[in-house]
């Protein structure tokens, strides 16, 4: 971020604050700031080979195995990859056959919380927004465990994401809070998003390397 102030984040990540020294506090800055710090790390997790990735994809799965357990009966909320995100496809396919369900986010309007659509691999699927496949058809589900793709995280859990406001909206609407947990690639890590009241944190985060 430019023009007044100077890039909030340090090279090593470690600290975001104006030119004069002082923590970001204004809203309109801090929207600067996230939107550059998006680009910067959707850029940098593009840039790892889609081999390399699919490696760090099964690790991720391995994690999340051992903090969800036992699958049978309850509903896992996923998400289709989408620019570089970890593709957990086949963790998917994997909590049908151990009976548990799965469900994908489905944007209905902007400005209002997503719903989640009970979805099994082989489903019928359309173009939802930024043209991510969603469900064709399906009554809303409420999901036990919601796992969230991160744009950023930072050492509070809190998620930076695309910027919609689509997650933090969703989960403050739902009548029972699931397990939410967010997954994405420690490079991925960084110091603080600048969290704001609307912002909810993760309940568990989980890269290739660490749960």
């Amino acid at each position: 971020m430019t023009s007044d102030h100077e890039d909030a984040q340090n090279n090593d990540g470690s600290s975001h604050y104006s030119s004069h020294g002082a923590p970001m506090s204004d809203w309109a800055e801090i929207k600067r700031w996230r939107k550059a710090e998006r680009e910067r790390l959707i850029a940098a997790r593009l840039e790892v080979p889609a081999d390399t990735r699919s490696i760090m994809s099964q690790r991720i799965a391995e994690g999340l195995d051992a903090i969800v357990g036992d699958v049978a009966g309850r509903t896992v909320s996923l998400y289709w990859p989408f620019r570089g995100e970890p593709d957990l496809r086949h963790w998917m396919a994997s909590i049908n056959e151990r009976g548990g369900r799965t469900a994908l986010p489905v944007v209905i309007e902007v400005g209002r919380p997503l719903i989640f659509r009970a979805y099994v691999p082989g489903d019928r699927l359309d173009k939802g927004v930024w043209n991510i496949p969603i469900p064709a058809e399906g009554d809303p589900v409420l999901p036990d465990v919601v796992i969230s793709p991160i744009v950023g995280i930072d050492t509070a859990n809190y998620r930076l994401g695309y910027g919609g406001g689509f997650f933090d909206r969703t989960l403050a609407a739902m009548p029972v809070k699931p397990l939410v947990i967010g997954v994405g690639y420690e490079l991925q890590r960084i110091a603080t998003i600048h969290p704001q009241p609307h912002d909810i944190p993760m309940d568990r985060v989980v890269t290739e390397a660490a749960v």
